[in-house]
């Protein structure tokens, strides 16, 4: 059993008991969420497609930590003109791992 979910932007295919990386919610660690953006799920009955979106599947996540990745250096340089600049960036996330995909 899988399902395809949507959350800030990006598109993921998960099952019960995954951990994933999403882009930051705002929402405190230990804390329960239900994803509502269903986009596609499938069981043993066969795969269910969206028009965009299911009604009536549940998916549970719990978050277990907020973070920031690795950083990455972005250098811009031009040639013979004594022009460089560089910039770090550290990307926000959250770490939810998936308690639950249920029909409601």
């Amino acid at each position: 059993m899988f399902a395809v979910v949507e959350t800030g932007g990006k598109q993921y295919k998960i099952q019960e008991g995954d951990i994933l990386f999403v882009e930051k919610l705002e929402v405190n660690e230990n804390e329960e969420i239900m994803l509502d953006k269903v986009l596609a799920y499938s069981d043993h009955d066969g795969i269910q497609v969206g028009t965009p979106l299911l009604n009536g599947i549940t998916v549970k996540a719990n978050i277990v930590k907020h973070g920031k990745s690795k950083k990455i250096y972005v250098f811009r340089y031009k040639a013979k003109k004594n022009e460089k600049k560089k910039l770090g960036h550290r990307q926000p996330y959250t770490k939810l791992q998936i308690t639950s995909i249920a029909k409601a």
